[in-house]
C-alpha cells in the first residue's frame, strides 16, 4: 500500500518537471495515437501477467504466490511510471487541452485529468491483480472494494499538492498584484508552502478519515476496552473510528494527526474480530507508540527537509548538471538536442533523488520508527507477548511468510525475533531509543549542511564563485559543440573579464572578431578592456581608440559612446572625450548618475591641461 504512495508522488514529480521542456500547444493527433495505443498495450501486457500468474497460484504455495504477486504489482507499476513519462516528457500529452481557458486559468485542473492517467494504469494493474490478491484477505473483498480501497489510500499524497497548487491558482485570478509579486518571490513562495504544510498537517486527518469512508466506533465492549487503554497511556484523541479498508479484512490499526484535538485511532473491522483483549491492547499501545515518540511530526519534518533542500538546491543543481559531460555526449549520440537533453537528464536526477530518499532514507526511519512503536508494549508490561501472537495471527490471516521483506517496516519474523531479544534483555530497549535519536540528530545535521550549502551557493559567500566556475565550464562545452558561434566568444570573454584574466578575456574577443569583425559587442568590451583595465599591462591606446570608433560607426548606445569617450581620454583627446560623454548622458535612459560623473571627470580633466 505505501508503496502505491510513493508511486503516485512519483508520477506528481514527473508531471511537475514536464515544464523544464520545450512547451507544444494543440490537439497532437500523434500524441492522442500513442496515448491510446500505450494504455491498450499496457492493459493487454498486464491481463497476461496476471492470467499466467493465476494459473501458477494453483500449484505453489501462498507464500511463493504472494512474493511473486508483490514482485508483478511492483515491477508493472514501475513500468506506469515509465509509461506515463514517455506521454508526458515524450509526446507531451499535458499541452493537449492548453487551448481551452480554462486550464489556462486554473492550470491544476489539467494536471489533475493528465494525473488521472497514472491513476488509470494502476486501475487496470489492481483489476487483474483482484483473482489472486483477494486470497490474501480475510473476508470477502469484491473487486469494486478492492480498487476504491487502493485509490483512497493513494489519494493523501496528492491532497497537500492539490489544495496548494488550487489555492495558487485561485489568488493569481485576484486583482491583487502586490499580493501576487509576493507570492511568486522566493521568500513568499517559502512562507506560503510552510503555511499550508502546517495547515495539511493539523486538519489534514479530518478530511482523510472522511476520505477513507471511515465511521465513529459504536458504542459498546470494543469501544470501552480501546477507550480504557488511551486512558491509561493518557493519549488525546478526537475519536475512535472503524476504518473499512479493503472491505475492512485486514488486521490492522492507524493512528494520524499531531494535535490531540484532531487525531483519530482508527481500527479494521477484522482486527476486533481476531485479536483478543491483550492482543487489542498490544496493537493499541503500539500506535499510542507512535504517538509518544512524536513519528508523525518527524516524517512531517522528513518532507519538509526534502521541500526546503530541493527548493533550495534546484538552481544550483541545474547548472551542475550542465557539467556532467558524458550525458551531453550520450544525449547527442541518440540525437537529442541539448536543451531536451538537460531537461530529460534533470529530470531523471529529481526523480531519482525523490525515489532514493524516501525508499531507502525515509524507509530506514519508518523501520526503526515502527520498531520504536513495538517496544512501546514494555512500558506498560514486562511481556510483549500479546503483541507477539497478533504478529502470528497477521501473517497466519493474509497467508504470508514472516520473514517477507518490507521496505516500510521490518518483516514480521525480525520483529517478532528483536521484541523477545528485548524480553531476555531490556537494555537493547535503551539501545535502540538512542539509535533512533542519533539517527535524528545526524538527519538534522545533514539536512543543515545542505540547506547551508544550498542557500550559500544561491544567495551567499559561494554565489559567484560557483555561478563563474559554472558559467566557465557551461561556455567551454558550448564552444565545443559550436565553435564558429561569434556570440559565445562575447559571453566566455565577458566571463573572463568578470573573472580578471584579461589575457583569456582578450583572445575570447579577438575571436569573436575573427569570425565577426562587425561584432558590436566584441568591439566596444575589447576596446574598454584595452582602454580601462586595471593591470596597465594590457592596456593599448591607439588598438582600444581604433576599436571604439569602430563600435560607435556600428552602433551609436550610450554605453558604446561611453567607451570611445574612455579610448579619447587615453590617447589625450580630452575635449573630444568630453563632447562624447556628453552625447552619452543625452541618450542616456539609465544609469544617468553615471554618465554625469563621466562629464565631470572630463572637465576636470580638461581644465587641469
Amino acid at each position: 500500500m505505501f508503496s502505491n504512495f510513493i508511486y503516485f508522488l512519483a508520477a506528481l514529480v514527473i508531471y511537475t518537471t514536464s515544464e523544464l521542456f520545450d512547451n507544444s500547444s494543440g490537439f497532437d493527433l500523434w500524441a492522442i495515437g500513442f496515448c491510446l495505443t500505450s494504455t491498450a498495450a499496457f492493459a493487454l501486457v498486464c491481463r497476461v501477467y496476471f492470467s499466467r500468474l493465476s494459473i501458477l497460484g494453483q500449484t505453489l504455495p501462498a507464500q511463493d504466490i504472494d512474493q511473486r504477486m508483490n514482485t508483478a504489482v511492483s515491477r508493472l507499476s514501475i513500468a506506469a511510471l515509465v509509461l506515463f513519462a514517455v506521454n508526458i516528457y515524450g509526446f507531451r500529452v499535458n499541452h493537449l487541452l492548453s487551448g481551452f481557458m480554462i486550464f489556462q486559468w486554473v492550470p491544476t485542473l489539467g494536471a489533475l485529468l493528465f494525473l488521472g492517467l497514472f491513476l488509470f494504469y494502476l486501475i487496470l494493474i489492481w483489476n487483474f491483480a483482484y483473482q489472486i490478491q483477494k486470497r490474501f484477505f480475510a473476508g470477502s473483498l469484491t473487486k469494486k472494494s478492492f480498487i476504491l480501497s487502493n485509490i483512497s489510500f493513494c489519494m493523501p499524497a496528492l491532497l497537500p499538492w492539490c489544495f496548494l497548487s488550487l489555492l495558487a491558482d485561485c489568488l493569481g485570478l485576484l486583482p491583487f498584484d502586490g499580493l501576487n509579486k509576493f507570492l511568486n518571490s522566493t521568500a513568499g513562495e517559502a512562507i506560503y508552502i510552510l503555511f499550508f504544510v502546517i495547515a495539511i498537517s493539523v486538519f489534514g486527518p479530518v478530511l482523510i478519515q472522511r476520505l477513507w469512508g471511515c465511521r465513529p466506533m459504536t458504542p459498546g465492549v470494543d469501544r470501552q476496552r480501546i477507550e480504557a487503554i488511551c486512558q491509561m497511556a493518557n493519549l488525546k484523541y478526537r475519536d475512535l473510528l472503524i476504518w473499512n479498508l479493503f472491505g475492512g479484512g485486514m488486521v490492522t490499526a492507524g493512528v494520524m494527526g499531531i494535535v490531540g484535538r484532531f487525531r483519530y485511532i482508527l481500527v479494521t473491522p477484522a482486527l476486533l474480530d481476531c485479536l483478543d483483549d491483550d492482543e487489542i491492547q498490544g496493537v493499541i499501545l503500539h500506535e499510542i507508540g507512535h504517538v509518544y515518540h512524536r513519528h508523525m511530526l518527524f516524517y512531517l519534518f522528513f518532507f519538509a527537509g526534502f521541500i526546503a533542500c530541493n527548493f533550495i538546491f534546484f538552481e544550483p543543481l541545474m547548472l551542475m548538471i550542465y557539467l556532467i559531460n558524458p550525458l551531453y555526449d550520450g544525449a547527442a549520440f541518440l540525437g537529442l538536442r541539448q536543451n531536451t537533453a538537460h531537461a530529460a537528464i534533470t529530470c531523471l536526477v529529481l526523480i531519482g533523488l525523490f525515489i532514493l530518499y524516501f525508499r531507502f532514507i525515509f524507509g530506514l526511519f519508518m523501520r526503526n520508527f515502527e520498531r520504536q512503536a513495538d517496544l512501546h508494549i514494555f512500558k506498560y508490561t514486562d511481556s510483549p507477548s500479546a503483541l507477539i501472537s497478533t504478529f502470528y495471527k497477521i501473517a497466519s490471516l493474509s497467508r504470508q511468510s514472516i520473514d517477507k521483506p518490507n521496505w516500510h517496516h521490518f518483516s514480521i519474523g525480525r520483529r517478532i525475533r528483536f521484541l523477545e531479544k528485548c524480553r531476555m534483555n531490556p537494555d537493547l530497549i535503551r539501545d535502540h531509543h538512542g539509535k533512533v535519536k542519533k539517527m535524528i540528530s545526524g538527519y538534522i545535521l545533514a539536512v543543515g549542511a545542505i540547506f547551508f550549502l544550498g542557500y550559500s551557493l544561491n544567495y551567499g559567500g559561494l554565489n559567484a564563485s560557483f555561478i563563474r566556475f559554472a558559467a566557465g565550464n557551461i561556455l567551454s562545452r558550448q564552444l565545443e559543440l559550436n565553435p564558429d558561434n561569434s556570440d559565445l566568444y562575447v559571453q566566455v570573454g565577458d566571463f573572463y573579464y568578470d573573472a580578471r584574466q584579461y589575457e583569456k578575456a582578450m583572445a575570447a574577443y579577438e575571436n569573436v572578431l575573427k569570425i565577426d569583425p562587425v561584432n558590436v559587442h566584441a568591439l566596444n568590451n575589447l576596446a574598454w578592456l584595452l582602454a580601462t583595465c586595471p593591470d596597465s599591462a594590457f592596456r593599448n591606446a591607439p588598438r582600444s581608440l581604433d576599436l571604439a570608433h569602430r563600435a560607435v560607426d556600428v552602433r551609436k548606445e550610450a554605453h558604446i559612446l561611453d567607451t570611445y569617450a574612455e579610448a579619447l581620454f587615453l590617447n589625450n583627446h580630452t575635449n573630444q572625450a568630453l563632447q562624447v560623454a556628453k552625447q552619452a548622458l543625452l541618450i542616456s535612459t539609465e544609469r544617468k548618475q553615471y554618465y554625469k560623473d563621466q562629464v565631470t571627470k572630463f572637465k576636470k580633466a580638461l581644465k587641469k591641461s
